[in-house]
């Protein structure tokens, strides 16, 4: 039986992750909340393990234009902490990126497109997959790096897009401020069913995929769905404000992990919002 060490198993995708992942034939190291993973001998008292599935991020792309040496020194060590872990265990590592493409040259974007991070959160993921890279080169840690575009699902934090939609949705405004980039939104259970996959389908090296739906739909399109689905009166109002960095449209081609492991995803964004809004008490 293979033991997994899950970083950020208390998150959003790493809870998901757990309950799937715990009724399969893995055992999962679990941990304490309130252990920093920052700190260089976070892992001293871990067992070894054969995998380790790194979640573990801040993620909040405001967060990091307010305090972008936060963001750094968090994803960054955590990363490097993994990579000592793997390297010491001779374990292999399946590491959840980000979306680094920037403004896309061309759609559906695949893994051979520039990389042009727009903001320290996406700069500090970049970051860390060229640690991925480095390990592999220098001690021959395989990985595995998923680019998923926009994850959501139940129990995600309210400072997301869906989120806050759903919870404004119940008063008389939803207050956005632009109404017109695109995204390819992709639910958790078919990230979490991803990353199990590729611990079944593993291949050495660094593989890097991406993770999407294959479509997108624009801000504004997305809140008069969610609308319509939780049946509100809300007025929708948007300022026009713009987001320093923002990408107009993103569609991810997810061929690459399909011909690699078989996978699709299988959950349409509108039974995803059904989904979501019948589960909004969370997990």
């Amino acid at each position: 039986m293979n033991k997994i060490l899950i970083t950020g198993l208390h998150g959003f995708v790493g809870k998901h992750l757990y309950n799937s992942i715990s009724k399969s034939d893995f055992e999962v190291i679990n941990y304490a909340k309130d252990i920093d993973l920052r700190l260089k001998d976070s892992f001293l008292n871990f067992p070894k393990v054969d995998f380790i599935v790194h979640l573990a991020a801040k993620s909040f792309v405001p967060e990091a234009f307010e305090n972008p040496q936060n963001i750094y020194s968090n994803n960054i060590n955590i990363t490097l902490n993994v990579l000592e872990k793997a390297r010491k265990d001779g374990a292999s590592v399946i590491f959840l990126s980000t979306y680094v493409y920037g403004e896309p040259n061309y759609l559906p974007i695949d893994e051979m497109h520039v990389t042009a991070p727009q903001n320290p959160y996406t700069q500090s993921k970049l970051i860390c997959e060229s640690l991925f890279e480095a390990y592999y080169r220098d001690f021959a840690v395989s990985s595995t790096i998923f680019r998923p575009f926009n994850i959501y699902g139940p129990g995600q934090n309210l400072s997301f897009l869906i989120p806050s939609l759903f919870s404004q949705s119940t008063s008389s405004s939803i207050k956005l401020k632009d109404s017109r980039p695109k995204r390819d939104f992709i639910h958790v259970q078919d990230v979490v069913d991803a990353i199990i996959l590729s611990i079944t389908s593993f291949s050495t090296g660094v593989n890097i995929f991406n993770l999407g739906s294959g479509s997108s739909v624009s801000i504004g399109e997305l809140c008069l769905i969610i609308k319509e689905l939780t049946q509100s009166n809300a007025i929708v109002e948007f300022s026009n404000e713009f987001r320093k960095g923002e990408v107009l449209e993103t569609v991810a081609n997810w061929s690459k992990f399909n011909e690699h492991s078989g996978w699709k995803p299988k959950i349409a964004l509108i039974d995803g919002l059904s989904l979501y809004f019948s589960k909004l008490d969370g997990l």
